[in-house]
C-alpha cells in the first residue's frame, strides 16, 4: 500500500508537472539548445591543447601523443609492479580551468532556465532569449557561486581518491549535504536581487528548506518512483517480445521492439528530467513565497523531502 502511494504521488507531480510543460513548450527546448551551446564551449577551450604545435599534422597520430604526453605523465609502478599514470602540473592546472569554466557556464544557463521556468509556473510566456538576456545580468552571482561549487566538487573528488573506503563514506555524506542544503540555490540567485555572496546563497536556501519542511531532512522525493517502474515495466515487454519471437522463429521482432523501447525510454528520461526541474521551480515558490503553482497542490509539495526517523 505504502508502495501504491509512493507511486501514485510520484505520477501526480509528473503528470502536473508535464502539463506545465504541455503549456509552454519551449521548456522542452531549452535543455537541448543548453546543450548544444556547452558542447561549442567545451570544444571552443579544448581547442588551445588539442591544436598546440608539436611539429606533426593533427592527423598525425605522433601529434596526439606528444598532447598527451605534455597534459599525463607515466608514474612508479604501485605494489603490484605496474606504472601508473598522473596528470602533469600544467594538465592538471587546465583541466581545472576547463571544469571550473564549465561550470560557471552550466550555472549560466541553469539560471537562464530556471527564470523561464519560474515565468511559465506564474502564468507568463516562456522565452529562450529573455532567459539567455537575465543571465547575462546575473554574471557577478553567477562567478561566485560556480566558483564555490566548483571547489567543493574538486574537493569532493580529492578526498574520494586520496581516502579510499573512508574517503568514499565521508564524500558520500558531504556530496548529499551539499545536494540538499544548495537544491534552491539557483532559483535564489533569479530571484534575490540582494543575495550575490555564494556563502549567503547557500545558507539562504537551506534556511528555505529548514522554515518549510523542518531539520530533520535526509533526502529529495522527485519524480524516479513513476520512471522505475515504467523502466521495468518496458524490460517486462521486451522480454514478452523475446518470447513470442523464439516461438514464431522471427528475431526480428525483438529488435524492433528494442528498439522502439529505447527511444521510448530515452524520450521519457529527457521528459522526466525537464519535469524534475519544473517541480523544484513550483517547491522554490511554495517554500520561498508560500504560492501553490497550479496545478499542483500543497499536498504534493509537502511531501516533497524524505525525513530521519524518530
Amino acid at each position: 500500500m505504502e508502495t501504491m502511494g509512493k507511486f501514485q504521488r510520484s505520477w501526480l507531480l509528473f503528470t502536473s508537472s508535464i502539463s506545465v510543460i504541455a503549456a509552454n513548450k519551449q521548456l522542452l527546448a531549452f535543455p537541448i539548445a543548453i546543450a548544444a551551446l556547452m558542447i561549442v564551449i567545451v570544444l571552443f577551450f579544448l581547442a588551445p591543447v588539442a591544436l598546440i604545435p608539436t611539429g606533426y599534422s593533427v592527423t598525425q597520430v605522433e601529434h596526439w601523443q606528444a598532447v598527451g604526453n605534455a597534459l599525463f605523465t607515466e608514474t612508479q609502478g604501485r605494489g603490484d609492479g605496474r606504472p601508473g599514470i598522473t596528470l602533469t602540473t600544467g594538465g592538471m592546472a587546465y583541466l581545472a580551468g576547463l571544469y571550473l569554466v564549465s561550470m560557471f557556464f552550466a550555472t549560466f544557463f541553469n539560471v537562464a532556465f530556471y527564470n523561464e521556468i519560474l515565468a511559465a509556473l506564474e502564468g507568463d510566456s516562456v522565452s529562450i532569449g529573455r532567459g539567455l538576456n537575465f543571465a547575462s545580468t546575473k554574471l557577478k552571482s553567477i562567478l561566485m557561486w560556480s566558483l564555490l561549487a566548483g571547489l567543493v566538487g574538486l574537493a569532493i573528488k580529492t578526498i574520494e581518491q586520496r581516502m579510499g573506503l573512508i574517503g568514499r563514506l565521508v564524500t558520500r555524506f558531504i556530496g548529499a549535504t551539499w545536494s540538499i542544503a544548495s537544491v534552491f540555490a539557483v532559483p535564489i540567485i533569479v530571484r534575490e536581487e540582494q543575495v550575490t555572496n555564494p556563502l549567503t546563497t547557500l545558507r539562504r536556501s537551506a534556511d528555505i528548506l529548514k522554515r518549510t519542511w523542518g531539520e530533520a531532512l535526509i533526502g529529495y522525493v522527485g519524480l524516479s518512483f513513476a520512471g522505475t517502474v515504467i523502466l521495468i515495466g518496458s524490460l517486462g515487454l521486451l522480454l514478452v517480445a523475446l518470447f513470442v519471437s523464439i516461438a514464431l522463429n522471427a528475431l526480428w521482432i525483438v529488435a524492433v521492439v528494442a528498439v522502439f523501447l529505447v527511444l521510448c525510454v530515452l524520450l521519457f528520461g529527457y521528459l522526466s528530467s525537464v519535469a524534475g526541474q519544473v517541480y523544484r521551480g513550483a517547491l522554490y515558490l511554495y517554500a520561498a513565497d508560500g504560492r501553490v503553482a497550479q496545478p499542483y497542490s500543497s499536498e504534493m509539495l509537502d511531501s516533497a523531502w524524505k525525513f530521519k526517523k524518530n
